[in-house]
């Protein structure tokens, strides 16, 4: 039985998933990663939770935003607080400072912000400083500065522990995918982000495998860095929740207005936004999102969706962030061999930009949500497994083996070959992270889940670039090449 497999084989890294308790902990507006810490946390061997020690521990360590003023009301009267939560942190080199801000909770211009205590920030340099976001348990108090003439209140980080559960192995979690068949990986993998593999089922009832390969292709981003793909799909297939809620390292702008100081580079701070600061950063019904100045976003984008590079007047960072974009689509469009993308926004819809997106996954070929999709039974920990995800992003051995594998015209279009070599990378660390040379893995799968998956994701952005731009892109040149496995 394959809970029993991954309960022996992944042992502490496994929890009991209920349906019932995923309820629950939404109804707590708790991510999907935070809520299997807290289950493993609080529950015994046998899978049972102890509800009133969740409850505790949420009541003090995870608050609202509402909640902060009531912190700054006890902070101000001599009362250390301490909570867990997201934190940016950086230097000011101005005045010497290391600063800290929550941006859960307003961030600085909110008021929820301050400095960071010299012995913190020396104990923890290389978790705080390192990465541009961190989750944590904080301690803040309030402390007066400056000078008997001027004197100033701040709140100030004294003590930091880092939300880091989990200490990831990846030759451990190479060795235990040896274990599974790629069939059985795939249902690993599912039910490790809080689905149901068996809800996956065709048109006859059967379990389909080709359903659980469309929705695996969601996870792409997740392991390679500046995976830019877009998803058009009825409501309801659950689309949101997988870039949302699975990893702290994502970010889902669902509607509002988008400025290209909050996106790309703030100026006037001098601070990336936020493509600088997560793995991916999608666009949730991205018709219903307003863009300041789609022109100068537009060109922003370009440039990064093609080099990675963020530009601001006086700066340049680099950056890892993939770009997604969300977007609900009627039954008539249910075609990839019809113009898609004329509605999604004047932001992407522009051919040049739409070049730039490697892949487009066909949302309607993914079941619907519904309870029977819902995780049941022991399952690699969420938290766990977006940590690894994460950890893979950083290995470029996959990338030349991939290198390796291929054979394609030496005038290929770069792009595509760019978009194919990206896809197929991300598919082999997903499926085969155990993969460490080009003899370790069998050419047909890898054709099967890794290069015919990719080419068909780009091929389908070429067909809507020949649709809204034939001159430019329905030219012999810019076909998709023949690429195949050595």
């Amino acid at each position: 039985m394959l809970e029993e497999k991954i309960k022996e084989i992944f042992a502490d890294m496994v929890v009991l998933k209920d349906p019932q308790r995923s309820e629950y902990f939404s109804n707590l507006s708790i991510p999907s990663y935070m809520r299997d810490w807290l289950v493993m946390k609080f529950s015994d061997d046998e899978g049972d939770i102890d509800y009133d020690s969740v409850r505790r521990y949420i009541k003090r360590y995870i608050p609202n935003r509402e909640d902060f003023e009531q912190y700054k009301f006890q902070m101000v009267n001599g009362e250390t607080v301490q909570f867990l939560a997201r934190v940016r942190v950086s230097v000011d080199v101005k005045n010497g400072k290391t600063i800290f801000e929550l941006p859960d909770f307003g961030g600085t211009r909110g008021g929820a912000g301050g400095v960071v205590a010299f012995d913190v920030a020396d104990a923890w340099q290389d978790t705080l400083l390192r990465e541009s976001e961190n989750w944590g348990i904080v301690s803040l108090s309030w402390m007066m500065e400056g000078t008997a003439a001027r004197p100033k209140g701040v709140i100030t980080m004294v003590g930091y522990k880092p939300f880091c559960p989990y200490f990831i192995d990846l030759d451990f979690y190479r060795d235990a995918r040896r274990e599974f068949t790629v069939q059985e990986w795939l249902d690993v993998i599912i039910s490790a982000i809080d689905y149901n593999p068996d809800g996956y089922r065709n048109q006859n009832g059967e379990v389909s495998e080709t359903a659980k390969l469309y929705f695996l292709r969601r996870l792409l981003p997740f392991v390679e860095k500046r995976v830019n793909l877009i998803e058009l799909a009825p409501k309801g297939t659950g689309k949101s929740y997988v870039y949302e809620k699975i990893s702290k390292r994502g970010w889902l702008i669902s509607g509002g207005t988008v400025s290209r100081a909050s996106l790309i580079y703030d100026n006037a701070r001098k601070t990336g936004g936020l493509l600088t600061r997560f793995d991916f950063v999608g666009f949730d019904e991205v018709q219903s999102i307003t863009f300041e100045q789609p022109g100068q976003i537009q060109q922003a984008l370009k440039h990064y969706m093609e080099f990675g590079e963020i530009k601001g007047f006086d700066a340049a960072l680099t950056a890892g962030a993939g770009v997604i974009v969300l977007g609900n689509i009627n039954a008539d469009r249910f075609d990839i061999n019809k113009n898609m993308v004329e509605h999604i926004s004047e932001v992407f819809g522009e051919s040049a930009t739409l070049d730039r997106f490697h892949g487009f996954i066909p949302g309607w070929e993914i079941p619907r949500m519904t309870t029977g999709l819902i995780a049941k039974g022991w399952a690699i920990n969420t938290e766990y497994f977006a940590e690894v995800m994460h950890a893979l992003r950083d290995d470029l051995s996959y990338a030349a083996i991939v290198e390796e594998l291929l054979e394609y015209p030496s005038n290929a279009d770069k792009r595509h070959m760019t978009a194919i070599k990206r896809l197929c990378t991300a598919f082999l660390k997903l499926l085969f992270p155990h993969v460490q040379s080009v003899e370790e893995i069998d050419r047909q799968d890898f054709v099967k889940y890794c290069l015919k998956p990719a080419i068909d994701m780009r091929a389908v952005i070429y067909k809507q670039l020949c649709m809204i731009d034939p001159k430019e892109y329905d030219v012999p040149s810019k076909q998709i090449p023949d690429v195949s496995c050595k």
